[in-house]
């Protein structure tokens, strides 16, 4: 098993002793996230959809991102990337919703927002969203290796975290 699935597994673990759904929204990663989570046998009882939303139609339509949000702050912000776990727990049945939207190369990159630059976002149905903005080095599989194993993290953190306060 690999690091991926070792993570997916320990959260889905988590997820199950609680009861709760986890659903995600997919840019730059291109449901690799997903992928690692149905790797783990049994996670149909705990993973309730992924939505790969790699264009701007795409998070506007299945999510519900507003247009305005991506003209202001573009696709790759942590604006956006909270809209996108909003939508997720919108559109699912999920307790916890996780997002990914950046750059992962080897072109697309700005000044302001250079290839490897991620977003994040990670929310509990009706307890509210944090974001973050990430900046990871390598090829564009680099980028999104890291980029799934962050958002995995932040996942079984705040979960976990949850769970204590249960």
């Amino acid at each position: 098993m690999n690091e991926l699935e070792t993570l997916s597994e320990r959260l889905g673990t988590t997820l199950l002793a609680r009861g709760e759904w986890l659903a995600a929204a997919e840019s730059c990663t291109g449901g690799w996230l997903a992928q690692s989570v149905t790797a783990i046998a049994g996670s149909s009882t705990w993973f309730d959809r992924g939505f790969v939303t790699y264009s701007n139609a795409a998070k506007v339509e299945m999510l519900g991102v507003p247009e305005t949000t991506l003209e202001r702050h573009g696709a790759v912000s942590e604006a956006t990337a909270r809209a996108m776990a909003q939508g997720v727990l919108r559109n699912s049945r999920a307790d916890w919703a996780v997002a990914i939207t950046g750059i992962a190369g080897p072109s697309g990159g700005s000044p302001d927002k250079p290839v490897g630059t991620v977003c994040f976002a990670w929310a509990q149905k009706d307890k509210g969203c944090e974001a973050q903005v990430c900046q990871f080095a390598g090829d564009r599989a680099a980028v999104r290796e890291q980029s799934v194993r962050h958002a995995l993290n932040g996942l079984l953190k705040r979960v976990m975290a949850a769970s204590m306060l249960a």
